[in-house]
């Protein structure tokens, strides 16, 4: 018999690779000269879970990808990074469920949220904002207690030192772990689900912006980075090729805090994880956690985000699903982040709900009823032409005029070394249909081959 599935937790973590989680990565280093990743209590709660290898999202980055996420939305082909719109133009997650007798909250540090007229809060009783991450409003005096040349090299200008300074003026107080951004929010989303486990159904998102740059993970977190390197603490890298203004060891150094940040992301949830535990939440609720995207580290050249980095380090992200009674597997299933509303509403009963979405429930997959969901799925940035269309073996990326396209097989490549697109014209082809006037804004009429000599230019910033 099954159990009653009552509550709802959504763990929303900006800028997650899945090639960070150890559950993942089985322990693997992903890079030269950087140890692997270590994320224990991610790993315990995925061994309890349906974990999925083939999600992504769909329309990037942080406010469109929250945007699908709440309405089951797709936001590509028509949203750029802007507001909620009113009801009933937007209805969130949390509009419908407090129609249904949910109390809802949201807890988050992701300061784009709650900036003016967002309107990410509408519709939950409680909302509870993190000031200070990254270059939120947060402090207008210069940092006094760090020096910005610390933290930055010759290389860097006088706007990305501003970008610096701002972040090390918002986090100069802190003394101890507690006053990080992580644990911070986990302590209030405790707090509050301890204060509202009288209730009898709950939705709580739960979204935390690191392991979103700047990369300045605590002391006791930050064990990835050579101990012998002496050069300055690059927590923010800038965009462009890495080798115009970092040296090898620079970005090892960077790719090292990366991961510390994880580590710290993960211990941070250890302690979710364990209230909700004692609680009594892994009885009577669905518990999802995902990434918006994941973070390029160089691994074709450049840090950062941006439109023309339609790789694997960018769009494969972690998404562990747990419910009462879900039996532990690993599924390859193709689904986006659009999918995620539906199933949820599905498995909360209240699947009627979702009738009219874009997104479409992946609960028979769950069940372990279907071993497919999508045929294919298709990322971008609604304001660039870059897009790729992906199934389970391949990667096809679509580039702006003069530029060719990208074919990689996923299963032989899974690095995105060898581009195919002349060997494997067939399907780039069939690939390439799959986009539609509604997710490209120039139609598709032929695939473009390597022959063309180019230069990407997007900065990432």
């Amino acid at each position: 018999m099954e159990r009653e599935i009552r509550n709802f937790i959504l763990i929303v973590v900006d800028s997650l690779r899945q090639d960070h989680v150890s559950f993942y990565n089985k322990g693997r280093p992903v890079f030269e000269g950087v140890r692997a990743c270590e994320t224990p209590n991610i790993d315990a709660f995925a061994r309890r879970s349906v974990v999925f290898t083939n999600m992504y999202p769909c329309g990037l980055p942080t406010i469109p990808v929250r945007t699908e996420l709440l309405t089951g939305e797709v936001t590509l082909p028509h949203r750029p990074w802007r507001p909620l719109l009113p009801s009933p133009l937007d209805i969130t997650a949390a509009e419908l469920l407090a129609r249904e007798g949910f109390v809802n909250a949201m807890v988050t540090d992701t300061y784009h949220l709650f900036k003016p007229d967002m309107n990410f809060h509408r519709g939950f009783h409680a909302f509870r904002w993190i000031r200070g991450q990254e270059y939120d409003a947060y402090t207008s005096h210069w940092p006094r207690k760090r020096k910005v040349e610390d933290y930055v090299s010759d290389k860097y200008p006088e706007h990305w030192r501003r970008l610096v300074a701002r972040y090390l003026a918002n986090t100069e107080d802190f003394e101890s772990e507690e006053d990080y951004f992580a644990y911070r929010v986990v302590m209030e989303a405790v707090e509050w689900l301890e204060r509202n486990r009288e209730h009898r159904r709950v939705f709580l998102w739960v979204d935390l912006f690191d392991p979103h740059e700047p990369w300045d993970p605590p002391p006791r977190f930050d064990t990835y980075t050579d101990p012998s390197y002496d050069g300055p603490r690059l927590i923010l890298p800038m965009g462009g090729p890495a080798e115009s203004w970092a040296t090898p060891e620079q970005v090892r150094y960077i790719r090292g805090l990366y991961a510390g940040e994880v580590s710290f992301v993960d211990y941070c949830l250890g302690i979710l994880f364990k209230r909700l535990e004692e609680l009594g939440f892994f009885e009577d609720s669905l518990i999802v956690l995902t990434a918006d995207h994941g973070h390029p580290l160089a691994d074709h050249g450049k840090f950062l985000k941006g439109p023309d980095r339609m790789y694997s380090e960018l769009l494969k992200i972690p998404f562990i699903v747990y419910y009462p009674g879900c039996e532990h597997r690993v599924v390859d299933a193709l689904a986006w982040l659009p999918d995620v509303l539906p199933t949820a509403l599905e498995l909360l009963g209240l699947g009627g709900a979702a009738r009219g979405l874009e997104g479409r429930s992946f609960a028979p997959v769950l069940r372990g009823e279907a071993e497919e969901h999508r045929d294919f799925v298709i990322m971008g940035y609604h304001e660039a032409p870059d897009r790729c269309v992906r199934t389970k073996e391949w990667s096809y990326v679509r580039r702006p005029a003069g530029q060719p396209d990208e074919l990689y097989n996923l299963v032989e490549d899974p690095r995105e070394r060898v581009n195919l697109v002349d060997e494997r014209r067939d399907v780039a082809a069939r690939l390439a249909s799959a986009f539609g006037p509604q997710f490209f804004r120039e139609p598709v009429t032929a695939v473009k081959g390597l022959q063309a000599k180019y230069e990407l230019s997007h900065t990432g910033l």
